[in-house]
C-alpha cells in the first residue's frame, strides 16, 4: 500500500485555494489536510489539534497579523484544547489584495470592504475598488464555508485593542453585562443568546449583538451575526496576556462546543 503523501503548498493552491477544502475529490479523506487557506492576499495557516475521540466542533481565529498577544495565547491554547485554528500569517494588520490592502475584518460584506478600501488606499480609482471588491465577492463564500464551524459549532476569534473597548459597543448592542468595569478592554462580543447568557454569568464584560443593531462594518462578527451562527470574540488589551489566557480558559470550561 502506498503510504498517504502531504500535499505542497503549490498543489493546495492549484486546486483552488480556499475552495479547494471543498471542491477537491479528496477532501472526504483524512489524509487529505491542507495547511493553510487564503482569501485575496490574507492567508492562514491551520492548526488542528484533536485530543478527544470525536473531533471538536471548536474553530478559532487570529485575524490581524499585529495582534501579537493573541497569536501567542491562541497558539499556546491549541497546545492542549481540541479544535481547528485559522492563524493569519505576517506581522502587520492588513493584508494585500489587487494592488493594495485591507483590514481582514472588513472583507466579509462587500460595503465594509468598499470603507476600508476607500480609506487605505486613497490614490486608488473607482475602477480600481469595484475590481477588488468583485475579486472578495467571488472569494468570501469559499473562505467562509472553509473556516466556519459545522453547524451548532462555535467560532471563538482572538483580539487585541488599544483604544477600542466595552462602551462603544455597549450602545450598539441587544444585551450587555458590565461585570468587570475597571478593565473596559476586556470583554467578549457574541451573536448567540445562550452564549451570551453563559458568559453574561462569568467575571467578565459582555455584549450580544443578535438583530444587527451595530452597522454593517465587514466584520465576521457582524457576517455571523446575520447568519445566526454562533461567534464568540474575546478582546483584551495588547500585552495582557494573562487576562485573555483566563477568559479563554473560562469559556473553553463553560460554553459547549
Amino acid at each position: 500500500m502506498k503510504q498517504a503523501r502531504e500535499f505542497s503548498r503549490r498543489e493546495f493552491l492549484a486546486l483552488g485555494g480556499a475552495g479547494a477544502v471543498l471542491r477537491s475529490p479528496f477532501h472526504h479523506l483524512p489524509w487529505w489536510r491542507p495547511k493553510e487557506v487564503a482569501m485575496a492576499g490574507a492567508r492562514f495557516q491551520i492548526v488542528r489539534t484533536h485530543l478527544k475521540h470525536q473531533p471538536s466542533r471548536r474553530r478559532y481565529l487570529l485575524i490581524h497579523g499585529d495582534e501579537q498577544t493573541a497569536r501567542e495565547v491562541l497558539l499556546s491554547h491549541m497546545q492542549s484544547h481540541s479544535g481547528v485554528a485559522f492563524v493569519v500569517e505576517g506581522q502587520t494588520r492588513n493584508v494585500p489584495v489587487a494592488s493594495g490592502q485591507i483590514d481582514p475584518n472588513r472583507m466579509f460584506s462587500r460595503r465594509g470592504a468598499q470603507m476600508s478600501l476607500q480609506s487605505l488606499n486613497p490614490a486608488w480609482t473607482p475602477a480600481q475598488v469595484d475590481a477588488a471588491l468583485d475579486l472578495l465577492d467571488r472569494e468570501r463564500e469559499p473562505f467562509l464555508q472553509a473556516i466556519l464551524p459545522p453547524e451548532g459549532g462555535l467560532m471563538v476569534a482572538l483580539h487585541n485593542n488599544q483604544q477600542y473597548n466595552f462602551a462603544q459597543e455597549e450602545p450598539v448592542s441587544d444585551q450587555s453585562a458590565r461585570n468587570q468595569p475597571g478593565d473596559l478592554h476586556a470583554l467578549f462580543l457574541c451573536t448567540d443568546p445562550a452564549d451570551y447568557k453563559l458568559l453574561a454569568a462569568s467575571p467578565y464584560n459582555v455584549v450580544l449583538q443578535q438583530r444587527m443593531r451595530a452597522p454593517d462594518d465587514g466584520s465576521l462578527s457582524r457576517r455571523a451575526a446575520a447568519r445566526r451562527l454562533r461567534y464568540v470574540n474575546l478582546e483584551v488589551k495588547e500585552g495582557d496576556a494573562a487576562r485573555q489566557r483566563e477568559m479563554l480558559d473560562w469559556l473553553e470550561r463553560n460554553l459547549p462546543d
